[in-house]
């Protein structure tokens, strides 16, 4: 359900997604901490060999954390997850013809009023009419033992979920049924075919608290990439300026 378009981040989060983009591409996100620590482990160039032993240290250090966290949401939220698994059922896709959305439990936190509201994490399940699972947080749907860590309500989504989940309040969980134009529409998305309706569960709950990398850990990942500490500054004095507009505007309006 992600789609491809940039994502705002500051300076500090950078650097968790270009080690997930990495990851992604070559396993699951459960797998996410050994993955990053193979990859930082790699020679660099760039790094004398103590910075490179520092920032393998920082990085396991960092990694660890990322994965405490995970295992810490996994198991207050894997049995709620677990309990909807008999949802998913086949269905007629012919007869998806609008979004649908039905509460399976009402949650007790903020109320999701908009499409551009972010505030929120997920744990979900996916799956198509022939009751095919494309996608879910489990660690193996079929025979499941842990979640991934959720997703994040400011990553980039389908037009189906963010309109889906609209009314909802953090901590409940919505079957959201969606037509094949607000979902991938004619080129599809691969396991996903063309024109193909799609079916989610999203169990919403509160965003976890952000584990920054810290600035010597940023630091040292940005040399190692051949990017100067002035570089990194223009980018921080950047997004600095933009912020100040932002509130400038924004006070513009009251």
């Amino acid at each position: 359900m992600i789609k491809n378009d940039d994502l705002r981040t500051s300076p500090k989060q950078r650097l968790l997604i270009i080690a997930i983009a990495v990851f992604m591409l070559i396993s699951t996100f459960a797998l996410y901490a050994g993955i990053v620590l193979n990859y930082s482990k790699s020679s660099n160039g760039n790094l004398t060999p103590e910075e490179q032993a520092r920032y393998n240290q920082l990085m396991d250090e960092y990694n660890q954390k990322i994965a405490a966290q995970t295992k810490e949401l996994s198991d207050k939220y894997f049995e709620q997850l677990k309990s909807y698994k008999n949802k998913v059922k086949s269905y007629n896709a012919a007869s998806v013809d609008n979004l649908k959305t039905e509460d399976l439990k009402i949650g007790t936190g903020k109320k999701i009023d908009s499409k551009e509201f972010s505030d929120y994490s997920a744990y979900y399940i996916g799956w198509l009419s022939d009751e095919t699972v494309f996608d879910s947080s489990f660690d193996d749907f079929s025979n499941p033992t842990s979640l991934k860590a959720p997703l994040s309500g400011t990553t980039s989504l389908i037009e189906g979920w963010v309109r889906g989940i609209v009314g909802m309040k953090v901590g409940g969980v919505r079957l959201v049924t969606i037509p094949s134009a607000l979902g991938y529409g004619e080129q599809g998305s691969d396991p996903i075919p063309a024109n193909a309706p799609l079916k989610f569960i999203i169990m919403t709950i509160p965003t976890p608290e952000a584990i920054e990398p810290g600035d010597e850990l940023m630091q040292l990942h940005y040399k190692s990439l051949g990017i100067t500490q002035d570089a990194t500054e223009e980018v921080v004095e950047d997004e600095d300026e933009e912020a100040d507009e932002t509130e400038e505007d924004e006070s513009s309006k009251k």
